[in-house]
């Protein structure tokens, strides 16, 4: 399949392109040990604005880049939540409406120890982010500066873009979303610049178990394998393996973070900063610790998306990162 289509951007900007989930992030915290079939008190809950692409969006858009969300939503009042969160940092116009559908949805309960007991993901919606819909708007994706894509989008999808990007030479990055829609990603992957991954969702794809350091490099060597420029393999507080096509491997530990507010939303916020400092074109050593550092502050706030960040504090958490005074 070849995809041949020639477009004059002339001296128009370069956004970003994210493509996959915008949702409606839900939890509820049970009072009592969880009894089924029957009806559970609640303690308390919490609804944000969540997605994987939406949330990278979000954390780009605050840092001063131009970003575009290709995403598909319900008509509905989750959406026009999204939407008020969103739209100060992102174009949405792209957006396709789905009217038989609702907007995505994420619900977690949550038991008395703080533990997940039942996740609900009313994610159909997503199945309209198609080739179709990415054909519809070729002119914006021929003119990105970079493209990233969560893996709450079809597989067709996700090869489409393998194909389009390697055609017009514009970077491709994969997001993946869960352990469960690892097998959404190709076979092949010679066209992806970055693919950030975390433990479960390698031993996944790879039908491995990562059980020491050996094997968690060794995974990053399988990633390598497949094509991929550039690959992390992120591990919780044991930090990432980093593993770059000329075949170096390099470990990171994470920072230390004594007050944790909601670790929600720190995976796509090191995504965030690992990216930014790229398309920066930092130093490597310099993209890594972005990441780290902004999935860090994000940590300590009570957001998924920490409401101060912009390029002159991100400026500042890096000097302080720099200085080694982060906390």
């Amino acid at each position: 399949m070849i995809l041949t289509i020639t477009f004059n951007a002339g001296k128009q900007k370069s956004p970003i392109i994210c493509i996959g989930g915008a949702n409606i992030d839900k939890k509820l915290y049970t009072k009592n040990e969880i009894v089924k079939k029957t009806s559970n008190p609640v303690i308390g809950s919490s609804r944000t604005v969540g997605g994987v692409a939406r949330n990278i969006a979000e954390n780009l858009g605050r840092l001063g880049e131009e970003v575009i969300l290709l995403s598909a939503r319900g008509n509905d009042s989750d959406w026009l939540d999204i939407y008020q969160a969103s739209s100060p940092f992102m174009n949405l116009d792209h957006v396709i409406k789905i009217d038989d559908l609702s907007t995505g949805s994420y619900t977690a309960v949550i038991d008395k120890n703080g533990d997940l007991s039942l996740a609900l993901a009313d994610m159909k919606v997503f199945d309209y982010i198609s080739p179709a819909l990415l054909l519809k708007n070729i002119n914006i994706l021929l003119m990105a500066k970079c493209i990233i894509v969560d893996l709450n989008c079809p597989s067709e999808t996700i090869d489409f873009l393998g194909i389009f990007t390697a055609e017009h030479q514009i970077p491709l990055i994969i997001i993946p979303v869960s352990s469960k829609k690892m097998s959404a990603l190709p076979k092949k992957m010679n066209a992806v610049s970055w693919l950030i991954v975390n433990k479960d969702e390698t031993e996944t794809y790879f039908n491995v178990k990562i059980n020491d350091r050996k094997d968690w490099e060794h995974s990053v060597k399988m990633w390598l394998g497949l094509g991929v420029k550039n690959v992390i393999v992120t591990n919780g507080s044991k930090g990432i393996i980093t593993g770059v096509a000329n075949g170096e491997i390099q470990h990171f530990p994470s920072i230390e973070t004594p007050i944790v507010a909601d670790v929600t939303g720190a995976g796509d916020s090191f995504c965030s900063g690992v990216i930014y400092s790229w398309l920066q074109k930092q130093e490597f050593e310099c993209v890594i610790k972005s990441g780290l550092v902004n999935a860090h502050k994000t940590i300590m706030s009570k957001y998924t998306v920490r409401q101060e960040l912009s390029q002159t504090q991100f400026k500042l958490d890096m000097e302080e990162f720099s200085n080694e005074k982060i906390y």
